[in-house]
C-alpha cells in the first residue's frame, strides 16, 4: 500500500531525514515514534505530499506520489494534523462535509444523499453529531480533534495519516478513537500511519513501529522488537522500567522519576513493634511487595506489615495482614541485605515468613525469593507446612544480584526458623 525508499530532506538549509525506508501493508496500523526533533512530523508531511523530499521516492499503490493530482491523492489519503488554535468560522457539520470534496465533480457540486449518509456516519462514529451545529471555535481542543477526525473519515481514504491523534483527548476518547481505528484496519482494510508520543498506546494498538532518532531509523519492526528497554532509554535519554500489560502480551513502560525521599533508611528490628495484640513493622516509605496473605496479597506497595493475634484483624490501607490463631512465637534477624521475621503458633507446621530486602531487586528475584523461602520453610517443618510468605523490598540503594538474594534468604529462613524449636 505504502512504500518509502531512501528519503532525505527537510527544510531550506536544514536536513531532517536521512535515508529513511519502510513499507506499510494494507490493513496495518503503523506507528512512528521518536523524541522531539527526530523527524516524525517531517516524514508525515512528505508522505502526505505537503513537503517534497530532496532525495528518495514514495509510492502509494505502486504509483509514485508525485504522479497523483491533489484531488486524486485526497481520494486515497486523509490527514489528521495536530490541533491548531486557529479555527475557521465553520460549523461542525460544514467542517466534516469538507471531507467529501475530493469525491465531487465540478466546481458547484453539492453533497447528495450518499455524501450526507457518509457524513452522518463519520460524525456518529466520532461522537460529534450532538454538536454538529456549533462553530468550531466554540469547542474544546479535544472536541475539535474529533471533528477533524470525522472530516478525515468522511473522505473514505485508503490511507489515514495521523499526527498525535490522541493529543487533547480525554482518556476514554483516546481508547475509543484507537479502538475504532484498529477495528477499521481489521474489518475494512484501512491503512493507518500515525505519530505517537505515548509509547504505551503505540505498544497496545500498533502492528508495527518505526523508531526515529535524529532523522535516522533506529529500529523498525514488530512492537516487541522495537520497544527494548536499553534502546528506548538511549533514544529518549531518560530512565524507564518495562513491565508486561496485565491483560495483553504487550510491553508497557513506566517513567522513573528522581526520588529524593529517604534513600538512606534501613529495615531492621528497630522498625519492629511486638505486644500482646500484634507484631507490627511500619516502613517510613512504601515497599514493593509480593505476598500471600489475608490482606495485601499479590503485588503492590505497602508500608504496614502486621501479624494480628486477634481473630478479626482490621483491614488497613497499604497494609499486609497475616492472621494468627492465638499468640505466636516470633523470631527475627538480619542477614546481610535482608531482615527476616518468622512466626509460628499453636497450629502444627504453620510458619509465616516476612522477608524485608534493603535494596533493589527484579520481579524475577521476588519469585525466586518466595520459592527459596518456601523450600527452606518446608525443610524446617516436621510435618506439612503452610502460612503466609511476604517478600518486601525498599527498591532503593544498591541493586542486589538474584543469586546473592536467594542465598541470603535461604540462610536467613533456615537460621531464624531454627530458633522456633
Amino acid at each position: 500500500m505504502l512504500q518509502v525508499n531512501g528519503l532525505y530532506g527537510g527544510y531550506p538549509g536544514f536536513t531532517v531525514l536521512n535515508d529513511v525506508s519502510f513499507s506499510v501493508e494494507s490493513g496495518e496500523l503503523f506507528g512512528i515514534l521518536g523524541p522531539n526533533g527526530s523527524g516524525k512530523t517531517t516524514l508525515l508531511k512528505m508522505i502526505s505530499g505537503l513537503l517534497s523530499p530532496d532525495q528518495g521516492e514514495i509510492f502509494i499503490n505502486a504509483k509514485p506520489l508525485q504522479n497523483y493530482s491533489a484531488k486524486e491523492l485526497a481520494k486515497i489519503t486523509a490527514v489528521l494534523p495536530q490541533v491548531s488554535s486557529e479555527v475557521f468560522a465553520y460549523t461542525v457539520r460544514e467542517t466534516v462535509s469538507l471531507g467529501r470534496y475530493a469525491h465531487q465533480r465540478g466546481w458547484l457540486s453539492r453533497n447528495d444523499e450518499v455524501d450526507e449518509k457518509i457524513i452522518d456516519e463519520a460524525m456518529a462514529l466520532t461522537g460529534v453529531g450532538v454538536f454538529q451545529d456549533k462553530l468550531l471555535h466554540e469547542l474544546s481542543g479535544g472536541e475539535r480533534q474529533r471533528v477533524f477526525l470525522a472530516q478525515a473519515l468522511a473522505q473514505q481514504p485508503k490511507i489515514l495519516l495521523l499526527d498525535e491523534p490522541t493529543n487533547h483527548l480525554d482518556l476514554s476518547f483516546q481508547k475509543d478513537l484507537l479502538d475504532l481505528l484498529k477495528k477499521w484496519t481489521r474489518d475494512q482494510g484501512l491503512t493507518v500511519v500515525s505519530i505517537f508520543h505515548d509509547l504505551n498506546l503505540a505498544s497496545l494498538y500498533c502492528d508495527k513501529l518505526l523508531l526515529l532518532d535524529k532523522g535516522r531509523i533506529r529500529s523498525i519492526g514488530e512492537v516487541e522488537e522495537v520497544l527494548k528497554k536499553e534502546r528506548i532509554q538511549e533514544v529518549y535519554e531518560t530512565s524507564i522500567d518495562f513491565h508486561p500489560h496485565p491483560k495483553m502480551p504487550k510491553p508497557q513502560m513506566a517513567l522513573i522519576p528522581e526520588d529524593g525521599e529517604m534513600d538512606d533508611f534501613y529495615i531492621d528490628q528497630s522498625l519492629l513493634k511486638i505486644n500482646e495484640d500484634y507484631a507490627e513493622l511500619i516502613s517510613p516509605t512504601p515497599l514493593k511487595v509480593m505476598a500471600s496473605s489475608l490482606h495485601g496479597a499479590g503485588i503492590g506497595w505497602h508500608t504496614k506489615f502486621i501479624k494480628y493475634f486477634s481473630k478479626e484483624p482490621p483491614v488497613l490501607d497499604k497494609a499486609v495482614l497475616m492472621p494468627a490463631k492465638g499468640r505466636e512465637l516470633i523470631k527475627y534477624g538480619t542477614y546481610q541485605h535482608i531482615f527476616v521475621m518468622v512466626s509460628s503458633g499453636e497450629e502444627q507446621g504453620h510458619i509465616n515468613l516476612c522477608l524485608f530486602v534493603n535494596g533493589i531487586i527484579t520481579d524475577e528475584a521476588f519469585l525466586k525469593g518466595i520459592i527459596a523461602a518456601s523450600e527452606e520453610r518446608a525443610l524446617a517443618a516436621e510435618e506439612g507446612v503452610g502460612g503466609a510468605i511476604v517478600v518486601a523490598a525498599s527498591q532503593k540503594g544498591m541493586r542486589i544480584d538474584d543469586d546473592v538474594l536467594v542465598a541470603d534468604i535461604r540462610r536467613g529462613v533456615r537460621e531464624t526458623a531454627s530458633k522456633l524449636k
